[in-house]
């Protein structure tokens, strides 16, 4: 049996030997293998504390042992090095496994999910946690690369979606990380993949959603971090092409890129993840010419850069270099002139005032110019990402319907820097909210269900970090954002006044306990520790919005997608504020909230081992600190004390309702209780200990997965049993049909060619046509028309003999044997004289032994074509005699006796197609020499007691049978004991059940799952059909039925022991008829209790006499027409074989559906096999029985042969098929004598 999806490998206990045990050898090799280190699950500490669980950690992480669980959560320790654990091979061997039977891994916690959403149909979703550099890209990648790989589908669809959803990695990485100081590959966004799936657990489609990237990365970065990977990738590994087009140069040659002194990292690539890049956007679909826009984007987003201003005398700025500008105008398909302007000037329009509706052009200083280029560099950049995520959500549109979504959430860890701005507040805010969300589904939704549940168990306490998330994204009072959304609506002209007006409104925050206000900075004391936020600058950043003027610019510009990249412009006249930042951010982290909430999450909390990005350096505190402000302890605390996992009963029901008999019934739903004791009754029948499981109003508890591992192995052997099943009962009928088919093979294989003699000789009969008297031996039952009696067509010495004298090799014989030819001697009468006859299809040899020196020599006499015979002579009395006449020659016609004769004749008639004259006379004429005549004319002489005797042209013989008679026939055979059917048997439907429960003898009605789909009725015809009542016990002629039809009752002829689901009998017992079944099994009632009992242990028990009206008398017995022309290869092969010489038995072999002997002999039959079914339901047997099937063949004695019907003349009738018997006369009169 293949491993079962939840249970693992089968593992077959070895045989013991024979004698005292052995002590095995032991191996050397088990010193070499790999020691586990620590525990693979937390919830197994024995001392739960920070400092136990961050000692655990370390000893794996120092083994390269770098995930570690705590129940169902995985935490993952940053290697900083490749392990080489994600390999194929590795990913294979975590197939259809659970999660204890593999060591803890990211792909297993993909499986978890995977077969969770194919089993209970629920969305998914993966959360992956932690700060920047432990892990989470790399995770997500690993979870994405593991479902495309086991989801199956052969569809190129479905394979193209898979290739896409993979292909999302390298491009989104390209655009969205970036190199920092804590990681080279950091996450500069958040990204919530969800992949659809269709109901076979096939991937359809896929959807990416974006979340906050940092732009203010295109325009600066700190020492030692970069810009966008996608920069330096386009710089370095630009063909010369693009080159060209778009005046590239190296990285160097940028501000953008060059301003933190970091133009290459160890770890990256840039050229190599260029060429990936360009591989991904071809496999998403992005074409030729989108390519080459968002090429043209990042190129004017690096010369933009480029743009450096020079302050004039006046204080105002000017471009240092106009050539710069031209290019980007050029880029932009804009005037250079209409760049200059929007690059130093800013058009202003006066709103109070005498002056209201003026506008003015206001020169900008260096500072003010170059923050407008940075806000529209960072404007492109954006909205360029933004595009190309909905760009990737088109080309992966599910092509189908879908039924369920795994998700997997890629976003930025917590970020603790030295100077934290606007983008840290938002990247934590996040965190801090999926920290909720981890605490609402783990800690505080679970402890409230077990209350609502009313479930035994211990509280655990725990800090709940709602109070941050309320610090910070609340409207009464207000929050952090709430404060910054009024500072930069009341102060939007002068960021430094908006600056100071939300310092003014932060005071009124004080009194949390979760904030400090210290003058330009405030501090917020996150779950993960305390962040101090500078607040200059946020007001700008939480603005979010170009000038008219830059849009203006964008506006008329002749690139079309640089339009497509700015769709909406603020309307000038609306009094309605336009989105900030931080309420974008809000908006989308309650949208993931939402999401996430809506889906059974998988948790994976990643830990950053150093800030070095060391693969041996592990630093103790900072990963005690992570270990803290990620709620490790309170999660194993929790995880012991609760229960891993609960569902509502109906969903328990609907998945294990199967491993109760109480609650199913051959794969139906039967239970018609409420889900709630159904549930119960489920648990109870599955030997799960009362410890494990607990039952609270809405839902049942399991504390243990092993439990739920332990329920989820016995459903997939429950399917797996039933497989077995409907394989070992067709195996077993397939034997039973090949042994049925050998005795039919063999029975006729042995009269196949009895019934070709039969029909020649009946051929025979036909042609003398009543008009020669007959031999008793031609009319013996036993009579066969052999024909090769000297077996010159086989391979005897004697018969290759003759035929090499014959000289024929090709030639089929079609009759031999010894005959007497007459012979005609000098001066004295003609006298027999011993031959050998041959007959082909070409010639008729005769062959004559002669003495040759001292010895005999057998030659070859005469040989006579079929050609030349003109017509066959018969004497109509009982004689052997036959002429054969010829053509005119010298040795005259041979004039034959020969004891076959009548068969001779036939085979002569059958070759030439009866082309020649059978001539049946009391003389016969022959031609004794060419011109010579003579004529043999035929006596009855009753002196002649054998045979008949030739003198002087004259034969006398006695007399003979009638000339209208037919062969007997066959002799009547005793009958005999029908041998049973050995190989294989016919199962019974659904198996025999235990005849303890009374009850349940009817086949139970399915019911509707609750609250779920409904199972399929089962069809009512669950006993036997009036048909196949009738078919099974047929026998002509049926008397009219009464009214109330009695109980057909049984004897038992031998003492049965029954087993589980069957009746036990004792000699005598009488027992009701319930249902008959095919393969030798009968449902039997005995003192109201219903089993099964085998059939050839019953005999009927003759009814009771009743007043009845007589029966109609038995129909006539008829014979059927006689056959046409005798030709075998014209044989019907279905007719039903018959005995046809008492050689042969008619009933060697019992019909396949019927094993009963017909004599027993004093000793118990063999009982057929029967199936041991894994639910006992008792008395009921599934499935509707065949109706109309061919009734089983009596296995009683033949009855005597109806008297032959005489004929007045011409060809007489015969019987069919050699003397069958009609069958419905043989039942009609053992049904009279029954009667009598």
């Amino acid at each position: 049996m293949a491993p079962s999806k939840k249970a693992g490998k089968k593992v077959t206990p070895a045989k013991k030997a024979a004698g005292p045990s052995k002590v095995a050898k032991a191996d050397w090799k088990e010193g070499f293998k790999k020691k586990q280190a620590g525990v693979s699950d937390m919830t197994l500490l024995t001392t739960i504390s920070n400092e136990s669980i961050n000692d655990n950690l370390q000893k794996r992480w120092t083994n390269a042992e770098i995930y570690t669980y705590i129940g169902s959560v995985l935490i993952s320790v940053n290697p900083f090095r490749d392990l080489g654990i994600y390999t194929e091979a590795i990913l294979q061997s975590y197939k259809g496994k659970n999660r204890l039977e593999m060591p803890p891994h990211v792909f297993a916690i993909a499986e978890t999910a995977y077969y969770n959403m194919q089993s209970y149909k629920d969305n998914q979703c993966v959360i992956i946690s932690g700060e920047s550099g432990a892990g989470k890209t790399e995770a997500a990648k690993r979870i994405m690369q593991y479902i495309a790989a086991v989801s199956g589908g052969r569809d190129s669809s479905i394979q193209e979606i898979k290739d896409m959803v993979l292909a999302t990695n390298p491009l989104l990485e390209s655009f969205g990380c970036a190199k920092t100081l804590r990681n080279d590959n950091s996450s500069r966004h958040g990204k919530y993949l969800e992949i659809m799936f269709n109901s076979h657990g096939e991937p359809v489609g896929a959807q990416i959603t974006n979340y906050l990237l940092e732009k203010g990365r295109v325009v600066g970065q700190i020492e030692n971090e970069r810009d966008f990977h996608i920069f330096y990738q386009f710089t370095k590994g630009a063909d010369d092409n693009q080159r060209e087009m778009f005046g590239l140069q190296g990285p160097e040659a940028y501000a953008y890129t060059s301003r933190s002194n970091c133009l290459d990292v160890d770890s990256i690539n840039d050229v190599a993840d260029w060429n990936e890049t360009l591989k991904a956007m071809q496999i998403i679909g992005l074409t030729e010419a989108e390519q080459s826009n968002i090429f043209r984007m990042l190129a004017i987003i690096l010369w933009l850069g480029n743009v450096q201003f020079e302050e004039m005398d006046d204080g105002n700025a000017r471009i240092a270099d106009t050539g710069v500008t031209d290019f980007i105008a050029y880029l932009m398909e804009a005037e250079a002139a209409t760049v200059e302007k929007v690059m130093t000037t800013r058009v202003v329009e006066t709103q109070r005032g005498g002056r209201r509706g003026s506008v003015y052009d206001v020169p900008l200083n260096p500072a003010q110019a170059s923050s407008g280029r940075d806000a529209l560099s960072k404007a492109i950049y954006n909205n360029l990402f933004e595009w190309i995520v909905a760009r990737v959500n088109v080309s992966m549109k599910p092509r189908t319907a879908h039924a369920n979504v795994i998700g997997v959430l890629d976003i930025y860890g917590f970020e603790i820097f030295q100077h934290n701005s606007f983008e840290q507040l938002c990247i934590n805010y996040v965190n801090e909210k999926l920290q909720q969300i981890f605490i609402e589904l783990t800690l505080k939704t679970e402890q409230e269900e077990y209350v609502r549940e009313k479930i035994k168990w211990t509280p655990i306490n725990y800090f709940n970090n709602k109070v941050v998330c309320d610090l910070i994204e609340e409207k009464r009072p207000p929050g952090i954002f709430a404060a910054l959304n009024d500072a930069t609506a009341t102060a939007h002209a002068d960021p430094s006044a908006a600056d100071n007006s939300f310092v003014q409104r932060l005071s009124a925050l004080s009194s949390n306990a979760h904030f400090e206000p210290r003058g330009a900075q405030f501090l917020v004391k996150h779950y993960a520790g305390d962040v101090m936020y500078e607040i200059s600058g946020m007001s700008d950043k939480n603005k979010d919005a170009l000038i008219k003027d830059l849009l203006d610019l964008v506006a008329s510009s002749g690139n079309e997608f640089l339009q497509v990249l700015f769709p909406d412009r603020p309307d000038p006249n609306s009094k309605k504020r336009p989105p900030t930042a931080s309420d974008k951010i809000k908006g989308s982290a309650a949208a993931l909230v939402e999401n996430l909430m809506k889906s059974q999450p998988s948790y994976i909390r990643t830990i950053k081992p150093n800030q070095n990005r060391s693969s041996s350096e592990y630093d103790t505190k900072a990963i005690l600190h992570q270990i803290k402000y990620l709620g490790l302890q309170e999660n194993i605390r929790v995880r012991r004390a609760g229960f891993a996992y609960r569902n509502t009963f109906e969903k328990m029901v609907e998945r294990f309702y199967l491993l109760s008999p109480a609650t199913s019934y051959a794969g139906e739903y039967i239970w018609q209780g409420s889900p709630q004791s159904g549930c119960e009754r489920i648990l109870k029948d599955t030997g799960i200990a009362k410890e494990e499981w607990q039952m609270g109003v809405t839902k049942a508890f399991i504390k243990n997965p092993e439990t739920l591992f332990a329920l989820e192995t016995m459903r997939d052997r429950y399917w797996h049993n039933m497989a077995a099943r409907i394989q070992r009962a067709w195996r077993n009928y397939m034997r039973y049909k090949h042994e049925c088919a050998r005795r039919i093979q063999r029975f006729w294989k042995n009269n196949k060619e009895g019934l070709v003699y039969a029909q020649i000789r009946d051929y025979g009969h036909q042609i003398l046509a009543g008009r020669k008297e007959r031999r008793r031996f031609s009319l013996l039952s036993y009579r066969r028309f052999m024909g090769d009696y000297l077996v010159v067509g086989g391979k005897s010495a004697f018969g290759e003999t003759l035929k090499s004298i014959c000289g024929f090799t090709s030639e089929t014989v079609a009759f031999s044997g010894r005959a007497q030819l007459l012979v005609s001697k000098l001066a004295r009468s003609s006298k027999p004289s011993p031959r050998y006859l041959v007959l082909t299809e070409k010639a008729v040899y005769i062959l004559m032994t002669v003495q040759k020196d001292a010895g005999t020599q057998t030659v070859l006499e005469r040989k006579i074509p079929l050609s030349v015979i003109r017509g066959i002579g018969l004497s109509n009395l009982r004689d052997d005699w036959i002429v054969l006449n010829c053509n005119p020659s010298e040795e005259g016609d041979p004039v034959l006796s020969c004891y076959f004769k009548t068969e001779l004749a036939a085979a002569l008639l059958r070759l030439t197609n009866a082309a020649i004259n059978l001539v049946v006379a009391p003389s016969l004429e022959y031609g004794k020499k060419k011109e010579k005549k003579a004529q043999i004319t035929f006596q009855k002489d009753e002196t002649v007691t054998r045979g008949d005797v030739y003198k002087s042209h004259t034969v006398r013989v006695s007399s003979g049978e009638p000339p209208n008679s037919l062969s007997r026939p066959p002799a009547k055979r005793k009958a005999v004991a029908v041998r049973p059917i050995t190989q294989g048997k016919l199962l019974k439907k659904g198996g025999p059940s235990s005849s303890s429960s009374p009850s349940s003898a009817a086949k139970p009605k399915a019911q509707g799952l609750p609250k779920s789909k409904v199972s399929k009725p089962v069809s009512s015809t669950s006993g036997s059909t009036p048909i196949a009542a009738a078919a099974r016990t047929r026998a002509p002629p049926p008397p009219p039925p009464p009214e109330e039809p009695d109980v057909p009752m049984y004897k038992a002829k031998f003492p049965f022991e029954g087993q589980e689901g069957e009746m036990s009998l004792a000699k005598d017992d009488l027992v009701e008829l319930v249902q008959k079944d095919d393969n030798g099994w009968w449902l039997v009632k005995k003192n109201g209790v219903e089993g099964w009992a085998p059939n050839n242990y019953l005999e009927l028990v003759p009814p009771k006499p009743k007043a009845a009206p007589a029966p109609p008398p038995p129909p006539p017995v008829t014979r059927r027409p006689p056959p046409v022309a005798p030709d075998s290869s014209t044989n019907n092969g279905h007719a039903k074989p018959v005995a046809v010489f008492p050689g042969i038995a008619a009933a060697m072999d019992s019909s396949p559906g019927n094993s009963r002997p017909s004599s027993l002999h004093g000793k118990p039959p063999p009982i057929a096999a029967k199936p041991k079914p894994n639910v006992p339901a008792v008395g009921a047997k599934p499935g509707v029985p065949k109706a109309g099937g061919r009734p089983p063949v009596p296995a009683a004695s033949r009855p005597a042969a109806a008297p032959v019907a005489r004929t007045t003349g011409g060809v007489r009738g015969v019987p069919a098929a050699g003397g069958q018997l009609d069958l419905a006369a043989a039942l009609a009169k053992r049904a009279n004598k029954q009667a009598e």
